[in-house]
């Protein structure tokens, strides 16, 4: 029998119970719940899709047209991380006994980011967000700017600074910073696949208006191409960012496109070939001198993998000798996205405010809660079937071929070979032995507090 975290009956009532918070309660219990029922969706969602079984979550959420508050929760919680826990981290007499739910609210985005990437693979899906979609073409262009930005000008982004779980000289406040910023890569890499589907499946003259003329989208994705967030070079081995970890790329396969490559030349081929989009974007010069840097990038080796780049190219070709006319300017009656706009206006000048109310009231709760706050998540994540959404077999830490054996004190690392292992302890020892201590630690807690 498959795993599955929710039964249809129970994901329906979940899907049901989604409702859109206020920033002040972010963090609170009513907060936490959908918190859990989100994580739990998303589980399930991305184990339906890569089990190509009736993918039901999105069907709830499409029925029920939950898409909306999905995207609004999501907002809602970049606003906090920007607005809110800045102040959180610089409060003197903020001391937790735990950072535990910190993180889970900075993890939160991350869990729904995921589930929208799974969900808006589908046309319904886009349909169904209605005007949020506005909203979400503006959340993933935020999200690529900064990571083009950041690639820009710090290259690609390596391990936490004050190693990979953080050292005894690291205050707490500052490891959940680092991890923060750790999130946000990957958030970035996940709003381009969504700003990919979304390319796919929207048609309305507003959202092609966005991503075109307020965005310049296209010019976007060429700096992403140009700059390769996902792709690194670390003492001599290249390397790129799969799965959730940096891994080694043997020199037979540095010519392979990733799916994250494969991302941006879709979006990008949908945005300059279909006819609507020709039609509102401008091929001014400064656009045209952006797009034609494409052309070196269009290799032979890359348009084997991805044959559909052969019409962007003879496109581009036909651009370097053709001054396209400009868009006909239309009167338009254009929406706007509105969801960030609306929680920044709510809370605007509260900001202090609301993060001594959630610190009070939130964020350092009695030691009982966090047991039982622990022990419901641990449910949650349950080993079998977190394994069960690896989407391939596990890489070796070590050199990245595929592994069967895994590290057995903190069963987080896997490896081809004993000698893989050996070789790698000498990076792995300090996060193995925070992880086993952690995970020994919410053992005794689970058992003292059945």
């Amino acid at each position: 029998m498959d795993p599955s975290v929710l039964l249809p009956s129970e994901a329906e009532g979940c899907v049901r119970s989604l409702e859109t918070f206020s920033l002040k309660e972010v963090g609170s219990p009513r907060w936490f719940r959908q918190h859990e029922h989100l994580e739990k969706l998303n589980m399930q969602a991305i184990l339906n899709a890569s089990s190509a079984h009736d993918e039901f979550i999105k069907e709830f959420l499409v029925s029920h047209g939950k898409i909306p508050t999905v995207v609004h929760e999501m907002i809602l919680v970049e606003v906090w991380k920007q607005k809110v826990f800045p102040v959180i981290c610089q409060l003197q007499d903020f001391h937790p006994k735990s950072t535990f739910p910190l993180y889970m609210v900075i993890h939160h985005e991350a869990t729904v980011i995921n589930l929208l990437e799974t969900i808006m693979f589908h046309k319904d899906s886009c349909d169904a967000a209605d005007d949020a979609l506005l909203d979400l073409v503006d959340y993933c262009h935020r999200k690529l700017t900064l990571l083009a930005g950041r690639t820009s000008r710090d290259g690609p982004p390596t391990q936490n600074p004050h190693g990979v779980a953080g050292n005894a000289q690291v205050s707490s406040v500052q490891e959940l910073q680092d991890q923060n910023a750790s999130l946000e890569f990957e958030i970035s890499l996940k709003a381009l696949s969504v700003l990919r589907y979304i390319t796919d499946h929207a048609d309305t003259i507003s959202v092609i208006n966005r991503m075109l003329c307020t965005h310049n989208t296209p010019c976007l994705l060429v700096q992403l191409i140009d700059c390769c967030p996902w792709s690194r070079v670390t003492a001599g081995e290249v390397e790129r960012y799969m799965n959730g970890s940096w891994q080694t790329v043997p020199p037979e396969d540095r010519l392979k496109m990733t799916k994250l490559d494969g991302q941006v030349w879709i979006a990008l081929h949908n945005l300059l070939l279909k006819e609507d989009c020709q039609r509102k974007y401008d091929f001014n010069s400064f656009n045209k001198g952006q797009l034609l840097k494409l052309r070196g990038f269009l290799t032979e080796v890359l348009m084997d993998q991805l044959p559909n780049l052969v019409a962007l190219q003879r496109f581009l070709a036909h651009l370097t000798i053709t001054d396209l006319a400009p868009p006909k300017k239309e009167l338009v009656l254009e929406q706007i996205p509105e969801m960030w706009s609306n929680i920044v206006r709510e809370s605007s000048g509260k900001w202090k405010a609301i993060a001594k109310y959630q610190v009070k009231e939130t964020f350092d709760p009695p030691e009982a809660d966090l047991r039982r706050q622990a022990q419901r998540l641990a449910q949650t994540y349950s080993l079998d079937t977190m394994e069960s959404l690896i989407p391939e077999k596990p890489k070796c830490g070590s050199c990245g071929k595929a592994a069967a054996k895994r590290c057995s004190r903190c069963q987080g690392e896997w490896y081809c070979s004993r000698e893989c292992q050996v070789k790698h302890w000498n990076k792995h020892k300090t996060a193995c032995q925070l992880m086993a201590e952690a995970t020994e630690k919410l053992q005794k807690n689970l058992s003292s507090n059945p």
